[in-house]
């Protein structure tokens, strides 16, 4: 989507424009919904997540920097991090009623812990690459479980040991590959 058009909608937003909102809205919530469907797989969860990272825009359309990044890309922050937020809560709930239920769960937070550490590690990356095909190419250069483990535990918010799990690997190989995989995907994008 073209700055152009986005920046004048998200400074007239920030101005308290609810009609340059909603064309803001019109413009870009198609993109941002399939982003949170994507990393959500839950229609339902990822209209909730859309929503609430429309109010964020909302109420921080000021506190946009045209330095830092395109608006698309913010506005594709948002809505990740709110996805995030929804997979985090849900793995809780998951835990809380497993372990409830006497069958046992998990000793530690690990889900939350990769969860946080990916976010953290892709945050210095500049998201709008996403917009083209640079992440693509660089995620292309990856080794095969580097790719497959970053993939899963960022785009469908796989825990460290879910990962174990379903690659069956070691946890210690789990979290080398996705560190080395996110620093080399970082000196990529840097580029």
């Amino acid at each position: 989507m073209d700055n152009e058009i986005l920046l004048p909608l998200l400074v007239s937003t920030a101005q308290g424009s609810k009609r340059s909102f909603a064309t803001l809205y019109e413009k870009t919530s198609g993109k941002l919904f399939a982003i949170s469907l994507k990393m959500l797989g839950n229609r339902a969860q990822a209209e909730e997540a859309l929503q609430d990272a429309y109010v964020k825009i909302w109420h921080n359309a000021s506190e946009y920097q045209a330095s830092k990044g395109q608006v698309m890309s913010w506005m594709i922050s948002i809505v990740r991090y709110r996805s995030l937020d929804i997979l985090r809560h849900n793995k809780v709930r998951r835990e809380q009623s497993y372990e409830s239920s006497g069958e046992g769960g998990f000793e530690s937070h690990e889900g939350l812990e990769s969860l946080t550490e990916l976010s953290e590690g892709l945050a210095g990356i500049d998201v709008s690459y996403v917009e083209n095909t640079k992440i693509v190419d660089c995620m292309g250069q990856l080794d095969e479980q580097q790719r497959q483990t970053i993939h899963l535990a960022y785009y469908k918010g796989l825990s460290h040991l879910e990962l174990v799990k379903h690659v069956s690997s070691p946890l210690g190989t789990v979290k080398s590959w996705i560190r080395r995989g996110l620093q080399q995907l970082q000196r990529c994008l840097a580029i």
